[in-house]
């Protein structure tokens, strides 16, 4: 029986792991990103009436931090996403 070889293996099958898991959940973020600027636009009443939209995300933000208790939901990452939808949405 190698040990070293047993040893190596399973370093390396879980290091693959972490790279899949890593992957799914850059790919859940950016899926959920999107569609998180999609419904803002759509709440906005389309991506021309940004100026109206600018309270919108202000109260939207504010909510999400008091119910969700994380600050990740700031006005800015709200329009960052906003904008990721409408470079992205064709």
């Amino acid at each position: 029986m190698n040990y070293y070889e047993q040893i190596k293996g399973l370093l390396i099958t879980n290091e693959i792991y972490k790279r899949i898991k890593e992957y799914s959940k850059n790919k859940s973020d950016v899926e959920t990103y999107y569609n998180v600027g999609k419904l803002i636009v759509e709440a906005q009443g389309g991506d021309i009436r940004a100026k109206y939209g600018e309270g919108l995300i202000k109260e939207y933000s504010k909510r999400l931090i008091i119910e969700l208790k994380d600050k990740k939901y700031s006005y800015r990452n709200l329009m960052n996403m906003r904008r990721f939808y409408l470079k992205f949405k064709k």
